[in-house]
């Protein structure tokens, strides 16, 4: 998935503007000139950030920006105001934005910010993509290994969850060699940390394991 700019903005002469200073540096732009066009086109999981002017009719920015969140809320946007609203500019970046820029501004401030923005929504998506590889190395557990699993992460010895799960030791210790293998892991330090990387709570499983 190649990083686009989103711009919305009331204004067509800064929409076209905009689309020019990205061009000249290779990003690809998609431009809009109210906040619903952009939901309609808006899903979780876009890569690249929106440039959101912030006093526009209908919608204003601020309540577009409140909506985005709802949706995704890794995706970075920056602000743009041609007012000095300091109260504002406080209360967005309390909210979560990722810069507040006010016009006009300096193009090689801009382009720096957008490509940051940018860079940091590959990174959330390549750390999430990882974590959700993680996490699939788990659905492959039966129910039971799944259990054996849980036992193992609280620190007990075979015997002991033996007795809790009322099975064999040599039951457990094929439940146990099998969920390593499933799991891709060696010891119960690699078993530990990539629990933690998947965001497994093991007390609470959060999927339907299989028996």
């Amino acid at each position: 998935m190649n990083a686009c700019v989103y711009v919305v903005d009331d204004d067509r002469l800064v929409r076209e503007s905009l689309e020019w200073l990205l061009e000249s540096v290779n990003l690809s732009a998609r431009l809009y000139a109210n906040g619903y066009d952009f939901l309609d086109d808006f899903t979780p999981g876009l890569l690249g950030c929106l440039v959101l002017d912030v006093r526009m009719p209908h919608v204003n920015g601020m309540d577009l920006y409140q909506t985005i969140k709802q949706i995704d809320p890794n995706f970075p946007v920056i602000i743009v105001t041609g007012h000095a609203d300091v109260p504002l500019a406080i209360r967005a970046m309390k909210q979560g934005v990722f810069d507040f820029i006010e016009k006009p501004y300096n193009d090689q401030h801009m382009l720096e910010r957008i490509q940051t923005a940018i860079h940091q929504c590959n990174g959330l998506h390549k750390t999430l993509e990882r974590k959700n590889a993680r996490a699939e190395r788990f659905e492959k557990l039966s129910k039971r290994e799944f259990q054996v699993l849980q036992q193992i992460l609280q620190g007990k010895p075979n015997k002991l969850i033996a007795d809790d799960l009322c099975i064999s030791i040599k039951t457990v210790e094929v439940h146990r060699a099998n969920l390593m293998q499933k799991l891709e892991v060696k010891t119960v330090t690699e078993l530990v940390r990539l629990s933690i990387l998947a965001g497994k709570d093991t007390n609470h499983p959060d999927t339907i394991l299989k028996e």
